[in-house]
């Protein structure tokens, strides 16, 4: 007899081993006293291309997070993270924005979706709107900015997938007849 869904605490309260579960093609840890499944997935990071553009500005600012945490501590990033339970990729975010960067933004539309398949995760990544032009560093961030396209820090992006997000957003600027992105053809992914 094989659960799926969690018991109280979500988590086998029994000895665990693992097998490969009936109708299942992977091994799995399994409760040997419930028959609870523990599952193990991939983690889904979300955040944004976020946007300042003024209406007397010539040119849009990006608003980049320079990284107080592990890994790459010190390199660039747009502000993103881990979504929660309980949470939409759009709510998670404006979350991530508010709290790297203080800042307060509006989801515009879905511009990627990434599969690090390497560390088991699945990035969703927005164009959005920066609200104010209010921003500081939060907890996880060492200083924040707003950079037009040519003084992006190019060589101290943390992550091939803030390039690639970049990147997208720059050729699809201005446009909304797009398709979201994926990982682009040939793109290995090292993120340490």
């Amino acid at each position: 007899m094989i659960k799926a869904s969690p018991p109280p605490g979500g988590a086998p309260q029994g000895p665990v081993h693992t097998e490969v579960p009936d109708g299942d093609e992977r091994p799995r840890q399994v409760c040997r006293d419930c028959g609870f499944i523990h599952y193990e997935n991939p983690k889904v990071v979300t955040g944004a291309v976020v946007v300042w553009q003024p209406d007397d500005a010539d040119a849009a600012r990006i608003l980049l997070c320079r990284r107080a945490i592990a890994p790459r501590i010190g390199f660039w990033t747009l502000p993103a993270g881990y979504l929660e339970l309980g949470e939409t990729t759009e709510d998670g975010a404006v979350r991530e924005a508010r709290e790297e960067a203080c800042a307060e933004i509006g989801i515009d539309r879905l511009l990627a979706v990434y599969n690090v398949a390497r560390i088991s995760q699945v990035q969703t990544i927005y164009r959005a709107r920066l609200l104010s032009r209010d921003v500081a560093a939060g907890a996880e961030s060492l200083e924040v900015g707003l950079f037009d396209r040519a003084s992006i820090p190019w060589d101290e992006i943390a992550f091939p997938t803030v390039r690639w997000a970049l990147e997208q957003y720059f050729e699809t600027e201005g446009r909304d007849d797009f398709p979201p992105f994926g990982n682009p053809p040939d793109a290995s992914v090292e993120i340490s």
